[in-house]
């Protein structure tokens, strides 16, 4: 529920743009050979750097982040399992591009398909898990268009399960951010696959085994996600990395992980070579400082008429801002609420925001804080009470 609730506060962030305003008093990003891209700091909810993150451009096989979403929900749901076996129809064996190659002969496990459909991006093996699980490609992809919708990704359409061009299929950085978000919180269980960097269904092609992604090959803190290309498109590629990093605590709680979205580069080594630019710059010209740790209040103000005195305000997971390297122990924070606050409150109610800002004034973060914990609304006589105090005041 937890993980769930940060995905939502950070799918917020991305659909109003980037916590980081820009100005000259934060890091310059370095320059990208890309279409369009987006650097997102996952562990503080932060944009950290952009280049048209709005403009419409072609997923290509980015698109099959969604694909998996909906595998991964049906998965969860108990529709189908990963021993399950899918047939192969003939519009599966028969689609171009990339291919896991399968044919109307095999019943193959949803598991391998899945390792087909991300590690080496098979269309086919995209195909069979859409019939699979939908019955029919069409139906898969109302079922994509309508998570698209509820996941607030208001920019994306889908005509298609694997990415290949077609006319309306489109998205954005900002987007792609939001999916692959919400793909690593709500589904945290089927994440390493997208580490995989080799696999071959048995009786397929050997030379046919490796992952596109080469950062996984040469970046140990890269644990995923997808590449994606078509003439249109040019060459994409969403990366996320996990980095160990002063100030954050021990083991997995001083994790940073941080997602770029690449689109429209030049050729698979530059789509590689800039993403690592942009992970590189992101763990460098930024500090990551934990203000308030798991189940802490970041304020805790009085209410009135309720059962309890105060109200605590905060996030359960803690705050975590992405800073200018250098910039964390001159950091201000102000919250800014309501006032006077009055039961009944309910625990997840959205109320107030904290305000971070450097020495210079300058706002690096505005979090929504949300209630932590009900008050309930207390009886007649003490909201008698507490009316006559507040007519008073």
């Amino acid at each position: 529920m937890l993980r769930r609730f940060s995905a939502f506060l950070l799918s917020a962030f991305l659909l109003a743009g980037s916590v980081l305003p820009v100005s000259a008093q934060m890091p310059q990003p370095p320059d990208v050979a890309a279409k369009a891209y987006l650097l997102m700091d996952v562990t503080s909810g932060q944009v950290l750097a952009s280049l048209n993150p709005d403009q419409s451009v072609e997923p290509a096989s980015l698109t099959k982040l969604m694909t998996a979403y909906i595998v991964f929900d049906a998965l969860k749901a108990g529709k189908i399992s990963l021993t399950q076996t899918f047939g192969v129809s003939e519009r599966a064996w028969k689609m171009p591009g990339s291919r896991m190659f399968i044919d109307p002969k095999m019943q193959v496990p949803v598991e391998d398909l899945i390792k087909g459909m991300i590690v080496q991006s098979g269309n086919d093996a995209t195909v069979a898990l859409a019939e699979g699980v939908a019955g029919s490609v069409e139906r898969f992809v109302e079922l994509m268009n309508a998570q698209a919708k509820s996941l607030g990704m208001k920019s994306t359409g889908y005509r298609n399960p694997e990415g290949l061009t077609e006319a309306g299929h489109t998205t954005t950085a900002r987007d792609l951010a939001i999916l692959s978000n919400r793909l690593m919180t709500d589904f945290p269980q089927y994440v390493p696959y997208y580490a995989i960097q080799r696999y071959r269904y048995p009786g397929t092609p050997a030379a046919n085994d490796t992952n596109r992604n080469l950062l996984l090959f040469r970046d140990p803190s890269v644990d995923g996600l997808k590449t994606g290309h078509t003439n249109a498109a040019g060459y994409c590629l969403v990366a996320t990395a996990r980095r160990q990093v002063v100030g954050l605590g021990e083991g997995a709680q001083g994790q940073r992980r941080l997602i770029s979205i690449l689109l429209g580069a030049t050729s698979e080594n530059a789509r590689a070579a800039e993403t690592q630019k942009l992970l590189n710059w992101g763990y460098t010209a930024f500090d990551a400082v934990r203000l308030f740790p798991a189940g802490e209040p970041v304020a805790t103000p009085r209410i009135w008429k309720g059962k309890a005195e105060q109200v605590k305000l905060g996030r359960p997971e803690g705050v975590v801002v992405s800073v200018p390297a250098g910039e964390g122990p001159k950091l201000k924070t102000e919250v800014v609420r309501p006032d006077p606050l009055v039961a009944p409150l309910n625990r997840g109610d959205a109320l107030g925001t904290l305000r971070v800002t450097l020495a210079s004034g300058a706002t690096v973060a505005e979090i929504p804080l949300v209630v932590m914990d009900t008050v309930e609304e207390s009886g007649v006589f003490g909201r008698a009470w507490d009316a006559i105090r507040l007519w008073i005041q």
